[in-house]
């Protein structure tokens, strides 16, 4: 694919060669382990170049080069790596670029499971961890020491949406020699666009809304350029990180209808937030496309759209009516995820950890993930739930 295309007509011919798979419109499931060679000298030549072409199924197969490939266009980045979840994805980064007595900025809102990871196996392993202020933009170079490696950014964060100045933490981390992973879960590649920010690795947990369906796992790791790129790659394949042909070629068929579907999360959600936005119960709505957010600004600047994602913040309750509320919900389902066809609620609260900032929001955090219902029946499963406290 070519710069001059769009992101939806890319979503549907990247990564796609329909003439070396005797004329199949999709790749097909390449179930592949041991690769075979016509020659010593092949073998040998390819020995040389293990990450390059068909060398063992662990390093990859056609089915997974063409979801990289693909992703990897749709981010604008070098290219990409395929894991087996979005927490390997997450991980895989970190792993790749610190070691012992190195240090590492992460953002105060970052997803639970790599705080975990931070806080357990990094600092297991001799690397620091400090926790940085979502909103503090180009004064994170305060915070940068002459063994910081590493500033990893999450935006919006995924319990409570603050949006970060990615570009200015970018650019005072560039300056002192430190590279920035993000994790665009969010937004997608189609509503932001890492590299032109600054990023230089881009983390999706494909598994929400690349996949699609919920129903596979998949992590994706795509690097600005070729040198980061070897490196994630060998790590990968260190820890011996291969996807599955089923679940690549899941996340390869969920690609190709991204655009269609994400539209319509995002519409959704709007409706929903705006809807909420009038109702008695609620103190406030958590979603960076309202123009009364505090992240709105940056969110216009930054991003091109939204998604299903996003949370609200109930008045005057407590457990049993949160309790009520979700127990209430009828087209909602409750659940750990996000990014599928279906409508998702959780209590968030539970999942808001904090280190250098506090989370003080007036009231218990609710999480929606607006699906591909009708607007009108979710909203209305919501106005009978809230009737419930």
């Amino acid at each position: 694919m070519t710069g001059k295309h769009k992101p939806a007509t890319v979503a549907v011919h990247a990564g796609r060669k329909p003439f070396e798979h005797f004329g199949a419109v999709n790749p097909p499931v390449y179930h592949v382990s041991t690769i075979l060679y016509p020659d010593v000298e092949t073998m040998e030549q390819r020995g040389t170049k293990p990450f390059e072409g068909m060398t063992y199924g662990r390093f990859g197969t056609p089915t997974s080069f063409a979801l990289e490939e693909a992703v990897c266009a749709l981010e604008g980045g070098h290219r990409s790596i395929a894991v087996p979840s979005g927490l390997a994805a997450l991980t895989l980064v970190l792993e790749s670029f610190l070691k012992h007595g190195d240090h590492v900025l992460v953002s105060d809102s970052i997803y639970q499971p790599t705080r975990r990871y931070c806080d357990g196996h990094l600092k297991q392993n001799g690397v620091e961890t400090a926790y940085y202020d979502p909103l503090i933009g180009s004064g994170i170079a305060d915070l940068i020491r002459p063994n910081t490696k590493l500033v990893f950014v999450e935006a919006p964060g995924s319990l409570t949406f603050e949006i970060q100045d990615i570009p200015a933490i970018a650019e005072a981390a560039h300056k002192k020699g430190v590279l920035v992973a993000m994790d665009n879960t969010w937004a997608t590649p189609l509503f932001f666009k890492p590299f032109e920010k600054g990023v230089d690795l881009s983390v999706q947990a494909a598994t929400k809304y690349i996949v699609g369906h919920a129903d596979a796992m998949m992590g994706l790791v795509t690097c600005a350029n070729s040198d980061l790129w070897q490196t994630v790659k060998a790590h990968a394949a260190a820890h011996g990180l291969g996807v599955g042909a089923e679940e690549a070629y899941l996340a390869l068929r969920g690609l190709r209808t991204l655009p269609l579907r994400l539209e319509r999360h995002q519409e959704t959600a709007i409706l929903l937030a705006t809807w909420l936005k009038r109702r008695p119960e609620v103190l406030r709505v958590l979603h960076p496309a309202l123009q009364d957010d505090p992240g709105h600004k940056l969110w216009r600047r930054d991003f091109t759209g939204s998604c299903g994602l996003f949370a609200f913040v109930l008045k005057d309750a407590g457990k049993p009516q949160v309790d009520a509320f979700l127990n209430g919900l009828e087209l909602f389902g409750l659940g750990y995820s996000w990014g599928g066809f279906e409508s998702l609620a959780i209590p968030a609260d539970p999942g808001i950890k904090r280190t250098v900032t506090t989370w003080n929001p007036g009231g218990p955090t609710i999480r929606l993930h607006a699906g591909l219902e009708d607007a009108d029946d979710l909203i209305a499963d919501l106005d009978q739930a809230l009737g419930r406290i």
